[in-house]
């Protein structure tokens, strides 16, 4: 499962990440790694981007890169 598809409100952990080169290094300095706890706040009115609560901190990222966040809504 990928983390575009967790709902508001919804958390989830991070199990991995399928970008590779400067997408995978990006989301790496945002701070996304396994066992990382994500909550989704809100998608923008016109879709992208994404509010998400990354360990206490607010991002805001496209679909297109939380397509690549593999995540486990099981995990919490």
């Amino acid at each position: 499962m990928n983390l575009n598809e967790i709902l508001p409100g919804e958390s989830c952990k991070m199990v991995g990440l399928t970008a590779e080169g400067a997408l995978e290094r990006r989301l790496m300095d945002l701070g996304f790694y396994p066992g990382a706890t994500v909550k989704i706040i809100r998608n923008a009115p016109l879709i992208d981007p994404v509010e998400i609560q990354l360990e206490g901190v607010f991002l805001a990222i496209r679909h297109a890169e939380a397509e690549r966040v593999e995540v486990d809504r099981d995990g919490l």
